[in-house]
């Protein structure tokens, strides 16, 4: 079933704007073709009417002339009164063939007019020619008369017409196309700020100009990103809030069992009561994070701030290398983006026990910095997922394996604030890629 609807659309435009084209111009065109086809009929049915009225007229005068001149005169005056669309012959004329088509009735009528039915008439047409018709009749002598007619067509065209035509036609595709500009430009753009709409990141509203449904289309969208990222801001709120007022119990409760006397019981307590510490504390990050820092924009040299993270991870006895060789300086906040580094590295120490940095420089003043292992990698449809909040892919309870989920939310938190983007992605070799682009 699916395959036969597929099969009778297959000439259906996939596209909203040669969809719209396809419509309109065929639509006018069709009219067009309309307009000129009742101007040739027009053109045909007046002709035929000047034709008609002027054979009855002419022909009756021509018919009473001859019938009144001498028999030896007559051969004088044919060619006077003979017309563009009759000519008169003494004699039987061609031999022909009985008409009785509607233009042969048409025309005998208008002959017998012209005759004052005095005499009587016989319409022939001519074998091999469609236009001439032959109209037989016997003068008041006996002398037979021969009416050759050649009925008109359309009055003839003139040379400009095919020009204008052609005009009408490329300027028939112009309005068209403007048309459908026109009103898919406003579904792009409303298309566009979609597929940018970023909770994350403050981006420009959509302009709330043009038509009134495109105003009130534009509205609405804005309308709605502000309500998400209301809902947003209340969602970080509250996880800020809870966080801050867990600190206080937490405090008390470590206190107290610091107090306690030693027991397998009280280690189990304070290893619990760290890790719910540390989960506050990174909530309170992911709260910080989304709103981002006071920190201040400044030039950093770009080979001094990366030896230093690797350094200090060295010192701590953990494998962190820098690959390739590091230079030139960028502006950006040091402390946001040094965090954004260690959430990376920590995940590939975590993962795969190293982590390897590399800098590269693209576009102009473009950095991108990246961090590399050589662990198992992240399944290809959870590359996305992972940037969520509180989404991990260890499901185990131990915070030491699977840690909060918090991890690279905060890193795409801060490198919003900071003006860049993080992207993870596998390796070629093995191994998970997560690098920060700085603009």
């Amino acid at each position: 079933m699916t395959t036969g609807r597929a099969s009778r659309r297959g000439w259906w435009p996939d596209t909203l704007r040669s969809r719209l084209f396809l419509i309109l111009f065929t639509g006018l065109a069709i009219a067009c073709g309309l307009s000129f086809g009742i101007l040739f009929l027009e053109r045909y049915m007046s002709a035929k009417t000047v034709m008609l009225g002027t054979l009855e007229s002419d022909l009756a005068t021509s018919i009473a002339v001859l019938d009144r001149l001498p028999a030896n005169e007559r051969p004088d005056w044919l060619d006077r009164l003979s017309r563009g669309n009759y000519r008169l012959v003494l004699g039987p004329g061609l031999p022909g063939v009985p008409d009785t088509s509607g233009r042969g009735a048409e025309i005998a009528e208008r002959i017998e007019e012209a005759a004052g039915h005095k005499f009587p008439l016989r319409i022939e047409s001519i074998p091999g020619d469609g236009k001439r018709l032959q109209g037989h009749l016997t003068l008041s002598d006996g002398t037979p008369l021969t009416i050759d007619v050649t009925p008109t067509g359309v009055m003839p065209i003139a040379e400009w017409l095919p020009y204008v035509l052609v005009a009408q036609m490329v300027l028939l595709v112009l309005c068209t196309w403007f048309a459908v500009r026109q009103a898919i430009r406003p579904l792009g753009e409303l298309a566009a700020a979609a597929d940018a709409l970023d909770p994350n990141k403050k981006g420009q509203p959509l302009i709330e100009a043009g038509p009134s449904e495109v105003v009130h289309a534009a509205r609405a969208f804005n309308a709605m990103r502000d309500r998400i990222a209301q809902y947003l801001e209340e969602r970080v709120q509250i996880l800020a809030a809870i966080s801050h007022d867990l600190q206080t119990p937490i405090t008390r409760m470590r206190l107290r069992a610091d107090m306690a006397d030693d027991s397998p019981e009280k280690d189990k307590l304070t290893n619990d009561l760290r890790e719910i510490e540390r989960l506050v504390q990174d909530g309170i990050a992911y709260a910080r994070s989304s709103h981002g820092s006071g920190e201040k924009n400044s030039r950093i040299d770009l080979s001094s701030f990366v030896d230093s993270i690797a350094y200090d991870y060295q010192d701590t006895g953990k494998a962190v290398t820098v690959v390739g060789v590091v230079q030139g300086t960028t502006s950006t906040k040091p402390h946001a983006l040094r965090r954004i580094l260690t959430n990376f590295i920590d995940n590939a120490i975590k993962f795969a026990g190293a982590a390897e940095i590399s800098v590269e420089r693209k576009g102009e003043g473009g950095v991108v910095i990246t961090v590399l292992d050589h662990g198992p990698g992240i399944p290809d449809d959870m590359l996305e997922a992972v940037m969520q909040p509180y989404l991990r892919l260890e499901q185990s309870r131990n915070r030491e394996t699977g840690g909060t989920g918090l991890g690279l939310a905060i890193a795409q938190q801060l490198a919003g604030a900071i003006g860049g983007s993080v992207r993870l992605y596998n390796r070629a070799g093995g191994g998970l890629a997560a690098e920060v682009t700085l603009q």
